[in-house]
Order: structure tokens, then C-alpha cells, then sequence
């Protein structure tokens, strides 16, 4: 099934990069995504939410796949 709307495109990437989000005890949930702003909203959840690097992952690494992936998307943050 294809991803059609932008929340599924923008989930589908979080799929792609859950795994390794997980292997360090972690999760991404999506919470909102702002289509005038181009804002989409993070949960970090587990040994995310209180990680050091937290925020090397989400500017680095999901923020970068994410705005690769979708043009749409304009930037990431954690809520």
C-alpha cells in the first residue's frame, strides 16, 4: 500500500528509521505536522526522551531524512 497523504509519507519515513531508534532502547512517535509551516511535531519516547544525543537525532538524523524525503517539510522539533 502507498503512502498517500503527508502524515503517511512522513510516518513511513519514521518506519524506516524506527529500527535503529529502537536498537538504543528508544521510540519516535508523530504528533502533528503543520502544512503552512511545515512543522513536524516528535515525540521521543524511552531511553530517547532522556538521552544526551537526543537532539543530534532529531536535527541530524530524522529532520534530515525527513526533509530529503518530503519537500513539504520544512523542520523538525520535539514536544
Amino acid at each position: 500500500m502507498r503512502a498517500t497523504t503527508t502524515l503517511d509519507k512522513i510516518e513511513a519515513v519514521i518506519d524506516e528509521i524506527r529500527p535503529a531508534v529502537r536498537a538504543d532502547g528508544g521510540d519516535v512517535e508523530l504528533v502533528s505536522f503543520d502544512p503552512v509551516e511545515g512543522r513536524v511535531e516528535l515525540r521521543l519516547v524511552g531511553a530517547c526522551h532522556t538521552c544526551p544525543h537526543s537532539l543530534l537525532t532529531l536535527k541530524g538524523g530524522i529532520e534530515h531524512r525527513l526533509r530529503r524525503a518530503l519537500p513539504e517539510v520544512k523542520s523538525v522539533v520535539a514536544i
